[in-house]
């Protein structure tokens, strides 16, 4: 626990700890919509297609690596 000596020393600790509450807000809010974005039905979609093309292109490949059509 931290003594104080003077009403100047609390006062610095209290904007600290008020700025310090306001940055972390503003990174969960920042958080809080990258989580959004990420849950997108845009971005689930993209993410959709972009696994299809894999596994196609994959299966391309081996199947001319294995000599079937």
């Amino acid at each position: 626990m931290r003594v104080y000596n003077s009403f100047e020393e609390i006062d610095k600790d209290l904007r600290y700890l008020h700025l310090q509450k306001q940055i972390d807000q503003e990174t969960m809010k920042l958080q809080v919509n990258e989580v959004k974005e990420s849950f997108s039905a845009v971005s689930i979609l993209t993410s959709i297609i972009g696994q299809i093309a894999k596994k196609a292109v994959v299966l391309k490949t081996v199947h001319k690596l294995i000599g079937r059509p």
